[in-house]
């Protein structure tokens, strides 16, 4: 059997088989290179690369990875200042890419009190009610992650499952109250909070928006999508109207305890999917005095006259060592979401007839977009859940590619590809679209896919990342952050076994991933999507030295096992950006308590 080969920057040199190493030592051999900075050895190596898939050992130099070998070979570049990491057969991966994520939005969730972790509507607004007695007059109070599916009974009375108002408003009679759901697509909020919004009884549903009434035309405190927007201006109203140190310091906190929450959890590249001008040139002053986590930035939230005069001076490729980088414009959303029913659909929601969803954002702005982002040589990423919203961005890409064909080497995208009619699933690999899709959004949102859908339907283009893969299509990971909890060890348990309800059941099997195509979602694939597969998303010479260590070997591992699986160290450009604080007691074999089940959903 022979032993593994060495892989030097630049060239391969296998290893002598058994009777070779016996014989006299090779001039030149090993190659003379300095010593490294950084040695992992005794490890389980999945470097993702073809030409050595497997390794026990890798040296690190100027942030980039050196050599990749067997343990003997690898010692042959340590010298006196070398760090020797011995990982005791721990799991090397390349570092997980958040292929789909909102970064500074992650922060300020873990600033906010989460209501998700409420089992009702009477939990969330004792939640409240504390946050309520803790305020000053005036203070805004804002939570996330509610989903009235998730709830362990209905609230009484109730409006399709939706609280009424009343026990809220006397829980914060004098603080506005702003409630995210857990998809982000819509909010509860108070009689005050709508007060400021100048929403009351009379305002009509804003396009692509949906403010919930009840029978006798009340507004009850529920928005849907764009209705949600005024709410959300006056809390920014609220925000722009604080001290001006104290809104510095509370934008510093927030990327503090978002690239904190990254790196801990072995991400090592973010695509931010949206960040406007502002934010964009603020972000790019934080990279320049340094940040752990790279960055890959699209353009959100401007308007179209605005990306027209403005996205081409905002372009930037491997700023800042290779950790900020903007050339896509999204997420633009084409619709919303299917826990509020307003993915847009072909055909009504099996469990409410008269709906089809809504066109959150105008087609033909859209199509204005990605006219821009084609003529300025930029990535497209649209949001589209619903099978009619695939097929239009879908036809929309194909209308941009036929008048520029140079547009198809640009990579885009359609984030989310949730539901798909099957007549459109080819068309992602035929046209070369990616499909960055979420795992654990399949199991977080598996209660109600079959009710809202139907099963016929829900079967043949529910999240179906195995028919994407076998038709040729690039398929991504992620989780959304903060929809769904950045981590990707409950992802990865998604993308391979589909499973809920604490394992007892499961979303249609036949669409899960192999652990190999769910590592290359999280690593290779999200590198190519992002232009960048020949710096990061395998571990190979001469590639940037990111990578992450773990406590089980995802690729063999029992299903059962995985959520067992913990971050030791995060590494990006050869730096130890995080360490476990019991990492270096771990030993092979060792397990840790199973992680909670997930609980947000798309």
């Amino acid at each position: 059997m022979k032993s593994l080969p060495i892989l030097y920057a630049g060239f391969t040199l296998a290893m002598a088989t058994p009777a070779f190493a016996a014989d006299a030592p090779v001039a030149g051999f090993p190659p003379a290179l300095p010593a490294a900075d950084v040695v992992l050895r005794d490890a389980s190596i999945a470097t993702l690369d073809p030409l050595q898939p497997q390794a026990q050992a890798l040296a690190i130099r100027d942030g980039k990875i050196g050599a990749v070998g067997s343990n003997e070979s690898i010692a042959h570049y340590i010298g006196k200042q070398t760090q020797v990491l011995d990982l005791h057969g721990a799991f090397v991966a390349p570092g997980f890419i958040e292929g789909h994520g909102h970064l500074l939005e992650t922060g300020e969730s873990l600033m906010q009190i989460n209501v998700g972790k409420a089992a009702n509507w009477d939990g969330v607004v004792a939640i409240v009610k504390t946050a309520a007695a803790r305020a000053k007059p005036g203070e805004w109070i804002v939570g996330f992650g509610w989903l009235e599916s998730k709830w362990d009974r209905a609230p009484q009375p109730n409006l399709d499952g939706l609280p009424f108002p009343a026990t809220l408003d006397a829980a914060s009679p004098h603080n506005p109250v702003l409630l995210t759901t857990a998809s982000y697509h819509g909010l509860y909020a108070n009689a005050l909070a709508l007060k400021l919004a100048g929403i009351d009884d009379e305002t009509p549903d804003p396009a692509g928006g949906t403010i919930v009434r009840d029978g006798k035309g009340h507004a009850i405190g529920m928005l849907k999508d764009t209705a949600a927007d005024p709410v959300y201006a006056a809390y920014e109203k609220y925000l722009k109207e604080l001290p001006q140190a104290a809104q510095v310091a509370r934008r510093e906190k927030a990327l503090q305890l978002a690239v904190q929450n990254e790196v801990s959890k072995g991400i090592t590249t973010f695509v931010d999917q949206g960040a406007n001008f502002a934010t964009i040139d603020w972000l790019k002053q934080q990279a320049a005095k340094g940040l752990p986590l790279r960055l890959y930035l699209n353009v959100d939230g401007e308007s179209v006259d605005s990306i027209d005069k403005h996205l081409a001076a905002h372009r930037v490729i491997g700023f800042a060592d290779n950790h900020f980088t903007v050339r896509g414009i999204g997420e633009t959303v084409s619709d919303g979401a299917l826990g509020t029913r307003s993915a847009w659909m072909l055909a009504p929601y099996s469990d409410a007839p008269a709906i089809t969803g809504k066109n959150v954002t105008a087609m033909s702005d859209l199509e204005q977009m990605a006219k821009i982002a084609a003529r300025e040589g930029f990535q497209m990423s649209i949001h589209a859940i619903g099978d009619r919203a695939n097929r239009e961005v879908l036809d929309l890409y194909q209308r941009i590619f036929a008048a520029d064909p140079a547009a198809h080497a640009l990579r885009w995208r359609i984030e989310h590809a949730q539901n798909l009619d099957p007549a459109d699933i080819p068309r992602f690999a035929q046209m070369g679209v990616i499909a960055s899709m979420q795992s654990i959004h399949a199991c977080s949102d598996a209660p109600m896919v079959i009710p809202r859908l139907g099963e016929k339907r829900a079967q043949a283009g529910a999240y179906v990342w195995k028919k994407l893969i076998d038709s040729g299509a690039i398929v991504l990971d992620g989780t959304d952050t903060p929809v769904e909890d950045t981590n990707p060890i409950p992802n990865f348990y998604c993308g391979v076994t589909r499973a809920y309800d604490h394992g007892r059941k499961t979303l249609f099997r036949e669409q899960a991933k192999t652990p190999l195509q769910e590592l290359r979602s999280y690593t290779w694939n999200n590198a190519y999507a992002i232009c960048q597969e020949n710096e990061i998303g395998s571990l190979a010479p001469g590639k940037l030295a990111d990578m992450v260590v773990l406590s089980g070997d995802l690729l063999t591992l029992p299903a059962d096992d995985i959520l067992r699986t913990r971050v030791l160290y995060t590494i990006i450009g050869g730096k130890l950006v995080y360490t476990r604080p019991d990492a270096a007691k771990w030993r092979h074999g060792e397990q840790f308590e199973a992680m909670p089940e997930f609980d947000h959903a798309e």
